[in-house]
């Protein structure tokens, strides 16, 4: 007889994960106004230079990156996780590694470009795990 999953080890609901990826993208204007808007502003204002568009984009990219990266790998949630209770774990237990972190951050973009197409993933999925978590080996869980 197969071992039922503890609770903890359960993936939140979907709705728990689009009510914290809202209250993520509150909190984010906040890191991005003050990562992203103010040196850039202040560089204009001060130097009358501004960044290409493409410059600015891998700028939010490489903020945002900075941003998931340093919370998941300290404690695998952000403060939008921690709130709705949702930690991101290595699918075989052990410590998220830099690799699993840099990948399933990549891989999330498309789903979230087209539209948040990447929720229509954990429909489907038999564990509720979006596509860019099993190619990069994590996992949400409940804390």
């Amino acid at each position: 007889m197969a071992d039922l999953p503890d609770a903890h080890d359960a993936a939140p609901s979907i709705r728990r994960r689009l009510l914290c990826m809202l209250y993520e993208s509150l909190l984010l204007v906040g890191v991005l106004a003050v990562a992203f808007f103010l040196p850039n502003f202040l560089i204009g204002m001060f130097w009358q230079i501004a960044m290409p568009g493409p410059l600015l984009w891998l700028h939010v990219f490489m903020v945002l990156l900075a941003y998931f990266g340093w919370l998941w790998k300290r404690g695998g949630q952000t403060l939008a996780m921690q709130t709705w209770k949702i930690r991101l774990v290595s699918a075989d237990g052990a410590a998220l590694t830099n690799r699993q972190i840099l990948l399933r951050y990549a891989l999330a973009w498309p789903g979230i470009l087209m539209g948040g197409l990447g929720l229509l993933w954990a429909l489907v999925d038999p564990d509720r795990q979006f596509l860019h978590d099993r190619i990069a080996g994590t996992r949400l869980a409940r804390a």
